[in-house]
């Protein structure tokens, strides 16, 4: 089956990835919608024809940057059939994947978390991150149960706390490598995750 692509759809999305690299250069502040029209190759009045204001073009690139995470995060651990152990180390590895995809634009989530606390969209987002952290903490806490159901993790482990630990390490370990060019958060994360592993076993 042939798959036709809409028009509109494509035009937004081109916006969207002009917008993601014009705010992590410039960041939320500096950047103007008349910068982003110029990367994106279009004319200004096009992008309001998409998205009613800068706060909500800036809003449409953090979901953007959250349904691409969480698509590749749920893609990762569906493709396998193995142990909870496998799955949950296929997940680390594509969350610090992100690292590599987006390290050169990796202000653009500072510039979210900024957005949390001091925007004029503080709360759409502070919500939004809610959202977003429950997800994933989810899509851990089932693995780390499902692990515990096959016997491969200890039947005393709390796995909603274990969840919420490793994705605070995730976000921290990409904090750390954004301020340190020399800090390895795939290696890192890695070698974490077989001390949690370890901590959980039945073995």
């Amino acid at each position: 089956m042939v798959t036709i692509e809409n028009p509109k759809r494509t035009k937004q999305n081109q916006i969207l990835h002009a917008a993601v690299q014009v705010f992590a250069e410039k960041g939320y502040s500096g950047a103007v919608i008349a910068d982003i029209a110029e990367r994106a190759g279009i004319g200004k009045g096009t992008i309001y024809e998409y998205f009613r204001s800068k706060e909500e073009l800036f809003f449409s690139v953090f979901e953007l940057y959250w349904e691409e995470t969480w698509d590749a995060a749920t893609v990762s651990i569906s493709a396998l059939d193995g142990s909870a152990t496998e799955r949950l180390g296929a997940l680390s590895d594509t969350m610090m994947a992100q690292w590599i995809e987006l390290k050169d634009i990796f202000a653009i989530v500072m510039e979210f978390w900024a957005a949390s606390s001091n925007s004029q969209l503080r709360h759409r987002f502070r919500q939004a991150f809610r959202d977003a952290y429950a997800q994933i903490r989810g899509i851990v806490s089932s693995l780390i149960r499902n692990g515990i159901e096959r016997g491969e993790f200890r039947p005393d482990v709390n796995a909603a706390s274990v969840a919420a630990a490793l994705v605070g390490t995730w976000d921290a370990l990409l904090l750390q490598a954004w301020f340190d060019d020399t800090f390895d958060p795939v290696v890192t994360a890695k070698d974490f995750l077989k001390v949690v592993i370890n901590g959980m076993s039945t073995q």
